[in-house]
């Protein structure tokens, strides 16, 4: 399966995707080093260079990018969902 998604680390809890996802789409993650870790359900639409989940995050848990804490959720994300400024808070402003 081709890769849809790109993880900067593989303790992140989002990947990057690298092409439009149609929700009901299942997807391949892969690391920048183009190694696969695994697929991901979409649930919802994901745009280019938006983020999707990679596990369920509950509300107040920080959020993994770059194998650090990008924010957190302010609401509960499941996985395969679009991760946006919807249901994630900078932790820098």
């Amino acid at each position: 399966m081709k890769h849809s998604v790109l993880m900067h680390e593989k303790k992140d809890d989002v990947a990057v995707a690298v092409v439009d996802i149609t929700a009901g789409t299942e997807i391949g993650v892969a690391t920048l080093e183009g190694e696969f870790v695994g697929t991901v359900l979409a649930v919802n639409d994901i745009p280019l260079g938006h983020k999707i989940a990679l596990r369920d995050i509950k509300n107040g848990e920080n959020v993994l990018k770059y194998g650090r804490p990008i924010g957190h959720a302010v609401a509960d994300i499941a996985k395969g969902s679009h991760v946006h400024v919807h249901n994630l808070k900078s932790n820098r402003w």
